[in-house]
């Protein structure tokens, strides 16, 4: 990585609600922080079963892990288990891959560490995803009808249209600015078009809970390894505090 990429890294880390530019152009938007919400996991899980799960597998999550959130075995069966699954399983899904090349022209991808692969000098992998979800507009000449402003031409379709609705994408021309013989479309803003059974704020909340549980999903011993960190922290300054004062007490008499 060289030394522009490792100072946007760093911005991306140390400066609130800073915004870069994701490979498709757009300003990736800061992804709200659920990692110590319980109750936003745990809807988010559910949203994920829902809606990611129909095409998506999550082939390095078992059910069963879901009890870290604070689900109990009965409460995991119950709500987010439909197809005869058993709690110990892994979280894959029922559509065959032959058939998901054959609709969408790629195979989906696994989600299991999707928000760890998706990190970059743009951004966090939850903020590429929490832009990413709420950044679809209706679009004819694709395929799905929808197209992305994350990713141009994207072949996933909007699989969150009916909690969100559809919205248009306003654009205007302008010069650009790297060859002024040359008009381009500069993104300004959405335009709803029929509304969804959410708000923008319920639905931004929503997505922000299914991205803090991608991201939990990602790394979900995250919580404990960074608790274990701080006492490792703090062994090792009394140690080292220790090894410092008892140093002097051996070389005190030597001048």
């Amino acid at each position: 990585m060289n030394f522009y990429k490792k100072t946007l890294a760093i911005l991306a880390i140390v400066v609130p609600g800073l915004a870069f530019a994701s490979e498709g152009g757009h300003k990736l938007d800061r992804a709200p922080d659920r990692s110590t919400n319980m109750a936003a996991l745990q809807n988010g899980a559910k949203l994920f079963v829902n809606y990611c799960l129909n095409c998506h597998n999550a082939s390095s999550m078992r059910y069963n892990r879901l009890r870290d959130l604070g689900l109990t075995e009965e409460q995991i069966k119950a709500n987010l288990l439909f197809t005869g699954e058993k709690v110990g399983e892994m979280m894959t899904t029922a559509m065959p891959a032959k058939d998901a090349k054959a609709w969408f022209g790629v195979v989906p991808p696994d989600l299991s560490v999707i928000a760890r692969a998706k990190a970059s000098s743009a951004g966090t992998g939850g903020d590429y995803l929490y832009t990413y979800l709420r950044t679809f507009y209706k679009d004819d000449t694709r395929p799905t009808g929808f197209n992305n402003l994350v990713v141009p031409n994207v072949a996933m379709p909007h699989v969150l249209w009916d909690l969100q609705g559809v919205q248009a994408a306003k654009m205007v021309e302008e010069k650009d600015p790297h060859d002024e013989s040359k008009m381009i479309h500069k993104f300004v803003g959405f335009e709803q078009v029929t509304p969804g059974k959410m708000s923008k704020l319920e639905f931004d909340t929503a997505v922000a809970d299914l991205v803090g549980y991608m991201e939990w999903m990602a790394e979900p011993a995250q919580q404990f390894r960074k608790r274990l960190g701080v006492w490792v922290v703090l062994f090792l300054t009394v140690f080292a505090l220790l090894a410092w004062r008892l140093n002097a007490s051996y070389w005190k008499e030597v001048k």
